[in-house]
């Protein structure tokens, strides 16, 4: 199984990103799909999951702000990011299963 996830960078104050994670050598559809980051000198914390029925719950803090998708046909899970704020910055890590984990996308934002 590999993911690759991409779509990080630099952005200002309040702008967007979209993240994006593509899968291979796994059944997709039928496994929960999840984001995650780890700031710096900080634990990796959970931000946003999605239920193989499409059912989707995030942490408090991004709440309003992100949403995660998924489109089965390319194997690929996302990770829209709205109005971001500096304590967002971290490495994001996208996960399938609960198991298989993407090598993490830097997102910097900036003051």
């Amino acid at each position: 199984v590999q993911l690759q996830a991409c779509g990080g960078g630099l952005v200002q104050l309040g702008g967007s990103l979209r993240l994006s994670c593509s899968a291979f050598g796994i059944f997709f559809s039928i496994n929960a799909l999840g984001w995650h980051r780890q700031a710096p000198g900080k634990q990796r914390e959970w931000v946003a999951l999605m239920t193989p029925g499409g059912s989707t719950n995030y942490v408090d803090s991004v709440k309003g702000r992100f949403t995660i998708s998924r489109d089965n046909g390319k194997n690929t899970v996302y990770l829209q990011m709205n109005s971001l704020k500096p304590e967002d910055t971290a490495v994001y890590y996208c996960n399938v299963g609960g198991i298989y984990w993407g090598q993490g996308t830097l997102v910097t934002v900036s003051s």
